[in-house]
């Protein structure tokens, strides 16, 4: 099973971007929690405690206990969450979505390369990670932290792809032509050869005749 954790929120009534930025500045983040077939409704939850719980989770697959004001805790998803452009830490606002135990969902778990490639330990290749996450269809409670992708037996110029991932329980949604990662020849620098400057010809001098020679010549004719 992945991870799971609490999340208080309570209703908020405001709506526009003048309320959002009001709530925002009492120190809260607007929400909205949706799913099967319920009108959506509008939430603030505590920024410093959103900030703490999305620094110990993995956002996207990790189940969350809701609890609205007192009411029995729903489970959801985070479904999106917008930040501010030049200011990560700041969230202006997220999308939970309701999961419920019987459905399967469609979650992206995140891609973990155990062991040490053979190309890598014998070749001095170099592990090349291409995804990092992995889409997957999934019953909530068989949601997995992590896929863990075994490349010990990797040789260089070989790759493994999304078709070679296999789940105990859940369903592979990524492409299955697309490469997880390889294993690539180590890179050698080029070797320029030292250019060697040619001594500059020497001109060519056209010396003048004297007086004297140009009358010896002249006798000559």
């Amino acid at each position: 099973m992945g991870q799971q954790a609490t999340l208080q929120a309570a209703r908020r009534s405001g709506a526009g971007k003048g309320a959002a930025r009001s709530l925002r500045r009492s120190g809260s983040v607007p929400a909205v929690i949706y799913g099967h077939g319920r009108p959506p409704v509008s939430l603030a939850v505590d920024a410093a405690s959103l900030g703490k719980l999305l620094g110990s989770i993995t956002p996207g697959s990790t189940i969350l206990d809701v609890t609205i004001e007192g009411q029995a805790p729903v489970k959801a998803l985070i479904r999106e969450i917008q930040r501010h452009p030049l200011r990560a830490t700041d969230i202006l606002h997220f999308d939970l979505y309701e999961v419920r135990a019987d459905e399967k969902v469609r979650v992206e778990v995140p891609i973990h390369l155990v062991g040490t490639a053979d190309g890598v330990r014998n070749f001095g290749g170099v592990l090349d990670q291409v995804m990092h996450r992995l889409e997957i269809l999934v019953y909530p409670a068989d949601i997995p932290a992590h896929i863990e992708v075994d490349v010990t037996n990797l040789a260089i110029g070989k790759s493994i792809f999304v078709r070679d991932v296999t789940l105990e329980k859940g369903q592979v949604l990524s492409a299955p032509g697309l490469p997880l990662c390889s294993c690539v020849a180590p890179r050698t620098e080029e070797v320029v050869a030292p250019v060697v400057a040619e001594a500059p010809a020497e001109p060519e001098l056209i010396r003048k005749p004297k007086p004297e020679e140009e009358g010896e010549a002249e006798k000559k004719d």
